[in-house]
């Protein structure tokens, strides 16, 4: 090797060691900004602010005295909880609850997601956990709010959950974290989750989050309060009938009714209205749940007769069996969410949960397919059914495995056998198949039996498109 090559390798050698060190410096200044994250915020909102959710409320309430006055609760040698778990189904308030009371205690508010955790560099997530409450302390009194904890909070690897070293360190910080803070700093983590049942044991043991609250979709007079209060940001006429509202609107969430409230705005706006009506909260619940009505859309004769037949076997069977339940509207326009016709029912949400109502619904979800085979025989049933055996079969297995209502199966949740037991579920299978089988030929009975009533509410679809409760009673009479 002749001195010009030494040189050029050398040369070589020196660049790739320069790139290596810049790349080393930019990697661990991306690290320390990443560490560095402003989570700080403020908060103005009160419980005055969020509708609904009353015993929740008053649980907090509690944890807003003792930010304001630790003393008072440390004379009495009383431990208050150093966590808050607000969980329950999306959409229900959880974030606005933590808001609030960070609000209602006039302290610095930390929020972050538990998604801000989860990185690729080794050691991040600790830091930014470690960081956090390091920020927290040098505030004094706060709250910290972990929304979607368990992103990092999954139960860990002898738990039977998946999990990794890297999410093990970040949950073990803030685990570590929580431990580390008396009694009487005044600081309070707040965290959220959709899935309690996902979340590590550790961090619902006594000392972590030791106070669990659930935040429930709202009933009748909470539905009136978040629908009222909705409407009170806005301009909406004095003549909406709430309790007409809050009675079509069971099983939304809060954020379901802002979102209804929204778009009943914006249908107000697109037709110059200077103001929400009740008409335009009703077509949007409409649009919400079944689709924007296509009312130029291409008529087809042999179509729309067996879209009739099929809302006419969905509504008259769900009034035949569940005649509390109110049904809204059935109509057999095709909707912007690829539906050729619908049948919207509200469930009477004070009754109990039986047997006999679980067996009722799987009768209403065939009946539209059983109508076409009745009407125009097996051989001509149309792909219109998709969504129904979709949702039949989800209630089928829960009827089975989780509800213990099938009596061959016995008083078993089956999932929970097959965790255990770690053995597949064929009799499942098996159980469920012989249910729907059973379902269906009494269903099929009961349309056979009464095809007079469903062939005139059909007719009567034909004619008009759309008919509501009370022509469908006049029509089963």
């Amino acid at each position: 090797m002749n001195n010009y090559q030494i040189a050029a390798l050398i040369g070589v050698l020196i660049f790739v060691t320069f790139l290596i060190l810049k790349n080393k410096k930019s990697a661990q200044k991306e690290i320390n900004n990443l560490n560095e994250m402003e989570y700080l915020s403020s908060s103005n909102m009160k419980f005055e602010d969020v509708a609904g959710n009353y015993e929740a409320k008053e649980s907090l309430k509690e944890i807003v005295d003792f930010i304001k006055f630790p003393d008072k609760y440390s004379n009495f040698n009383a431990r208050m909880p150093k966590g808050i778990l607000l969980y329950g189904s999306p959409g229900t308030g959880k974030t606005l609850m933590a808001k609030a009371l960070a609000g209602e205690a006039g302290v610095p508010f930390y929020a972050v997601s538990g998604s801000d955790f989860v990185q690729v560099y080794a050691g991040l997530g600790a830091g930014r956990i470690r960081n956090l409450f390091k920020k927290a302390r040098k505030s004094g009194k706060s709250v910290i709010f972990i929304d979607e904890i368990d992103a990092i909070g999954k139960k860990r690897m002898n738990g039977n959950m998946r999990g990794s070293d890297e999410g093990d360190r970040t949950l073990n910080a803030l685990l570590t974290e929580m431990s580390g803070f008396g009694e009487a700093a005044g600081i309070v983590v707040v965290a959220a989750t959709n899935r309690i049942d996902t979340l590590d044991s550790a961090l619902l043991r006594p000392g972590r989050f030791d106070r669990q609250i659930e935040i429930m979709l709202p009933d009748k007079n909470a539905r009136k309060d978040i629908i009222e209060l909705y409407l009170s940001k806005k301009k909406a006429s004095e003549d909406i009938k709430l309790d007409e509202i809050a009675d079509l609107t069971v099983y939304f969430s809060g954020a379901m009714i802002e979102n209804l409230i929204n778009e009943a705005a914006l249908l107000a706006i697109r037709e110059n209205s200077e103001m929400i009506c009740n008409n335009h909260i009703q077509r949007a619940y409409l649009a919400i749940l079944a689709g924007s009505e296509k009312k130029n859309a291409e008529e087809n004769k042999k179509q729309k007769l067996t879209t009739s037949y099929h809302e006419a076997g969905h509504a008259f069977v769900s009034k035949y069996l569940m005649p509390e339940n109110k049904v809204i509207r059935v109509s057999v326009i095709p909707t912007s969410k690829g539906a050729g016709g619908y049948t919207l029912s509200t469930p009477n949400n004070t009754d109990v949960v039986t047997k006999r109502v679980l067996r009722s619904h799987l009768s209403v979800l065939m009946a539209g397919r059983i109508a076409e085979e009745v009407f125009f025989g097996k051989e001509n049933v149309t792909v219109g059914a998709q969504n129904d055996i979709e949702k039949a079969t989800t209630l089928a297995v829960d009827y089975i495995s989780s509800y213990g209502m099938d009596d061959n199966s016995g008083f078993i949740n089956f999932s929970v056998l097959s965790q255990k037991l770690n053995i597949p579920l064929a009799s499942v299978e098996k159980s469920v198949k012989e249910l729907t089988r059973e379902i269906y030929e009494e269903t099929i009975t009961i349309v056979r039996e009464n095809m007079d009533k469903v062939s005139s509410i059909a007719k009567k679809l034909m004619e008009k498109e759309v008919i509501n409760e009370e022509e469908l009673i006049e029509l089963m009479n």
